[in-house]
């Protein structure tokens, strides 16, 4: 449910208003001067603000200025019952998103809040873009071994439904690229794309970075915070490290699973959401499950279809693709031209043994490109790469 925030000084407008929305299910709050409107819009996360212009103490302008210094994303609908088109421009330019006069028209009000709920979509969704961008930016499914074909062929079977994926394998090995792609080739490719790691967060923490939070439901918790699972509903949550998930978390998840509705921290209220769910983990949780440490519920949930990144180690063979691959990738972020391996030097990093997996490899490329000549010599890749495996 969209939460909508009234400022207006005129009670009879804050009424009238309020009715219009709580008869179209919204939940509205309201203050009654621009003063106490800047203080809860700050402390609460509003979906849009329906501000008048002329009040008390403080106007509606100085209370957009205090919105925009505030950093609150939320839309603010200007209202005015002494408009004209130069008080409009000036709003717009502070950053109103959209400015209607007194009285005021029903239509015009629904239009406005369906286009600014529309805005504060492409928002989420854009930030969203901007980390996967970052972080995925020339990264793909690289291979031709015969394990890693097979793995792209069952992302293609499994993309388009919404069947749970559980994604294992070393740490390095692209266990996110797997769930990216899962994403990318589903039928909620339009929507977010979610990801938790839940080994980086707190235990103690867990639970509010998935579920969200109440105001005061804990001493830090000074506005109401969604969580992943509201943020990724019509796309994708993808779990990652869920082997280090805690117990209290593990039963919370879940719950969300078996009935698609989450609570946030400190609240009482169901909240329906829609995420599809892949997780991923570099422990074998049959192991854990016998130790105690994971649900065996939970992974069965999970566990709806299994897909196993083999280490790079194994994969020997797909070494010369993803080293010419991270070298146009690295060359490119940094802006300079592209060098290339002579034969010895790829042979050379098929022999050395990758712990790090994917992930140790393009950092290592990454060393060569600063550090080594135009052509990468094997004599540069022994001098700044691990040391060799022994030949089997």
């Amino acid at each position: 449910m969209s939460k909508i925030l009234i400022v207006d000084d005129e009670r009879a407008i804050r009424r009238a208003l309020r009715e219009i929305l709580e008869f179209e299910e919204f939940e509205v709050d309201e203050a009654e001067n621009g003063k106490i409107g800047l203080g809860m819009a700050k402390a609460e996360n509003y979906d849009i603000i329906f501000c008048d212009i002329k009040m008390p103490e403080i106007d509606g302008m100085e209370v957009l200025d205090g919105l925009q210094k505030a950093n609150v994303e939320s839309p603010v609908i200007m209202i005015s019952g002494h408009g004209n088109i130069e008080t409009a421009v000036v709003a717009i330019k502070k950053g109103a998103f959209d400015f209607i006069e007194k009285p005021l028209d029903l239509n015009r009000i629904l239009v406005t809040i369906r286009n600014a709920k529309d805005k504060n979509v492409l928002i989420e969704e854009k930030k969203v873009l901007k980390k996967t961008v970052k972080k995925f930016r020339g990264s793909s499914i690289i291979g031709e071994t015969d394990e890693i074909i097979k793995i792209k062929e069952m992302i293609e079977k499994v993309a388009p439904s919404d069947a749970r994926v559980l994604v294992t394998g070393e740490n390095g090995t692209g266990k996110e690229l797997v769930a990216q792609s899962l994403h990318d080739l589903s039928e909620r490719k339009g929507n977010p794309f979610v990801e938790v790691n839940c080994a980086a967060i707190p235990a103690e923490l867990i639970e509010s970075e998935l579920f969200g939070h109440e105001k005061g439901a804990f001493t830090s918790a000074i506005k109401q915070k969604k969580g992943k699972f509201e943020l990724a509903s019509g796309g994708t949550l993808f779990l990652d490290e869920i082997g280090d998930m805690s117990a209290s978390a593990q039963a919370k998840v879940l719950r969300a699973l078996q009935e698609n509705v989450i609570q946030r921290v400190g609240g009482e209220k169901d909240i329906k959401v829609n995420a599809r769910i892949v997780a991923a983990t570099n422990k074998d949780l049959r192991k854990e499950i016998d130790k105690g440490n994971f649900r065996e519920d939970l992974f069965h949930r999970l566990a709806v279809i299994l897909i196993h990144v083999p280490s790079l180690n194994d994969r020997r063979d797909d070494i010369p693709l993803l080293a010419n691959h991270f070298m146009s990738m690295v060359c490119s972020e940094h802006g300079i031209a592209r060098k290339s391996f002579d034969d010895k030097a790829l042979e050379q990093l098929q022999k050395t043994d990758w712990s790090g997996n994917i992930r140790e490899l393009r950092n290592i490329i990454e060393r060569l490109i600063i550090l080594g000549g135009d052509i990468i010599s094997a004599e540069e890749v022994r001098l700044f790469a691990n040391p060799p495996v022994t030949a089997k």
